[in-house]
Order: structure tokens, then C-alpha cells, then sequence
């Protein structure tokens, strides 16, 4: 169930990043994957929900991103949980490292899908939203869906 987007097909999305948190930047990072890991994406067996990237010693690794191990597989299949590397540039890098330093400010993963034959993540420096945040974001979405819910009854009794 692989929709394609601007960027390539899509594997996994992160809703409830966007309902968690403000995204204030997003950046595109290859990902370090085995064998096995790859032929599980293909399959769609992955999860982003409360995974979160960190920076540690200059790279940047990713936790708690759930690639389930591949059915087929043998004795060298992959551990689930196991923190992966993100690829990007050393600039990039730094700039990430004084971003996060800020308080309040993480990276988390959006999205992942493919590029071609490289699966790519797109990840977002996020800050929290407060309770009210997600209640204003929630009447805001309501509220436009009434309007759009009223506009189609008047097209339709005209």
C-alpha cells in the first residue's frame, strides 16, 4: 500500500508527529540499513511511531524505529530496535547540533520512503506542542471541515 509522493514511494509516515509536534525544519537523510532490513521495507514492515533521532559523537543515529525482522530470513536476520545510522553531510550535521542545543528542539523521523532504489527519511526538528496547541490545532481542523461541509450542501441544492 505504497502511495508515491514529489520525493519517491512512500514506505512509512509519522501522523502523530504533526499532531505532537510544531515541525520547524525538515532535512532529507540517507539511511545505514543491512540486507534484510531492506527486504522488510520492501514488505512495509516498519513502524516510526515514537522513534526519535539523536546526535552522539558527531553522527546522527536514530532510536526506536521498528523494522520487523524478514520473515525468510536466517540466523543473520536483523534485531527490530537496533539504532541506525543517518547519513548526512558534516555540515549538516552542525547545523543540527546547534539547533538542538536550543531548549526544547528534537529531531523526529517523518517520513520514509524510496528514492529510486536508496530508502531516504525525511526528519524534522520539532518542538513540543502544549495541550491548548493541539486543542487550537483540532477546533481549527473542525471548524474547517464544517465550512467545507456547508459549501458542498449549498452546491448541491443550487
Amino acid at each position: 500500500m505504497a502511495t508515491t509522493t514529489e520525493k519517491g514511494r512512500m514506505i512509512a509516515e509519522n501522523r502523530r508527529a504533526f499532531h505532537e509536534y510544531l515541525i520547524l525544519d525538515r532535512v532529507e537523510v540517507g539511511i545505514a540499513l543491512t540486507g534484510t532490513e531492506v527486504k522488510s521495507l520492501r514488505m512495509g514492515k516498519v513502524s516510526l511511531l515514537d522513534s526519535f533521532a539523536r546526535v552522539e559523537n558527531g553522527e546522527v543515529w536514530v532510536h526506536h524505529l521498528h523494522i520487523a525482522p524478514y520473515t525468510m530470513g536466517n540466523r543473520y536476520n536483523h534485531e527490530p530496535m537496533r539504532p541506525r545510522k543517518l547519513l548526512l553531510h558534516r555540515s549538516e550535521i552542525s547545523r543540527l547540533i546547534g539547533k538542538t542545543k536550543e531548549k526544547g528542539l528534537t529531531l523526529i523521523p517523518l517520513k520514509l520512503y524510496w528514492h529510486g532504489d536508496w530508502a531516504k527519511m525525511e526528519i524534522g526538528l520539532a518542538k513540543g506542542k502544549q495541550l491548548y496547541d493541539k486543542r487550537d490545532a483540532l477546533a481549527a481542523k473542525e471548524s474547517k471541515r464544517d465550512v467545507e461541509r456547508a459549501l458542498k450542501e449549498r452546491s448541491r441544492e443550487s
